[in-house]
């Protein structure tokens, strides 16, 4: 959906002002053919927003954290990759990547909801600060134990745990050497250098 470059004024621009679609208003108008099908859109927080662009790097990354975690993980968690989850009535974002329970037909009448997944993953190159500071409240909100943001310019994991109703009360930024053992798989330990493309 094109968006007109204008700044409201700036009571116009207050929330409580502004229409908060629901995840069945979003199905409906994508079915309607009202969204543009060739700009990638997820629903967060009521509000449509546009998916920025994936460079060759963010691909990269989210392939080899992709296969590092089918590896390690095997048949103990489901691993999807640019899916849509629903968080509640009015969230409906579309993570780089999600751990889940059971299996690929067990999300054959609905995405993901909270109480199905162990944790959300968003690669990040120019997205780092909304992942960091916008994706972190809602996820935190709806509940999600863990949180990571792999930031690929950087070369570091941001880790978000402690989900509460005002955000995650634990940030951790560990370093490419670092390795990370997810909450939900104690027994698992990750090697931060295999989630990063190779430098050159």
């Amino acid at each position: 959906m094109s968006t007109l470059n204008v700044q409201l004024p700036s009571p116009l621009n207050e929330p409580s002002r502004l229409k908060r679609w629901t995840v069945q208003d979003y199905h409906r108008m994508t079915e309607l053919g009202l969204l543009d099908p060739s700009e990638r859109t997820e629903l967060i927080g009521g509000q449509i927003i546009l998916m920025a662009a994936k460079g060759t790097p963010h691909v990269v990354a989210l392939g080899l954290l992709a296969e590092l975690l089918r590896d390690r993980l095997n048949t103990r968690a489901l691993i999807r990759t640019q899916d849509p989850i629903q968080l509640d009535d009015y969230s409906e974002p579309e993570p780089d990547l999600v751990v889940v329970r059971g299996a690929v037909l067990d999300y054959l009448d609905h995405h993901p909801h909270p109480s199905e997944i162990y944790w959300v993953v968003e690669v990040a190159d120019s997205s780092l600060r909304t992942d960091c500071e916008v994706k972190d409240k809602i996820y935190a909100l709806s509940g999600i134990a863990e949180y990571w943001v792999l930031d690929v310019t950087n070369r570091q994991l941001h880790v978000f745990r402690d989900p509460a109703s005002t955000g995650y009360g634990s940030h951790v930024i560990l370093t490419e050497a670092a390795s990370i053992t997810p909450l939900a798989f104690p027994d698992v330990s990750l090697q931060l250098s295999a989630m990063f493309p190779p430098v050159f």
